[in-house]
């Protein structure tokens, strides 16, 4: 899955990063979508990328992250309030905008 534009070093980062996660587990296919995401995602950090996202390019590295944050809640700290704020969008809940972490968390648990 090595992209052409990729650099040798970004092309040995993937397959790292795929045989740690097969080593943990996941499948070949999830191994490869989580590599070829830290990869992409450290080239927008780096501004190497044509298209990025804005939580892409502020976020904290994939690497220092280290799953702190993963999308069930379970990681240190859970959610990001931005994280939060967007289910909390998605779900249509009132007030919202002035919602703290925790209260959005609590009015997300009710829905």
């Amino acid at each position: 899955m090595p992209q052409q534009s990729w650099t040798e070093k970004e092309e040995r980062q993937y397959e790292h990063i795929k045989s740690q996660a097969m080593e943990r587990g996941s499948s070949e296919d999830r191994a490869e979508e989580i590599a070829a995401r830290t990869v992409n995602k450290n080239r927008a950090q780096a501004g190497e990328s044509q298209q990025r996202s804005e939580t892409a390019t502020q976020d904290i590295p994939p690497q220092r992250r280290g799953g702190l944050r993963s999308g069930s809640g379970s990681g240190p700290g859970g959610r990001t309030k931005q994280q939060l704020y967007a289910d909390a969008q998605r779900a249509d809940i009132k007030g919202r905008s002035k919602m703290t972490k925790a209260e959005l968390e609590r009015a997300l648990q009710r829905t």
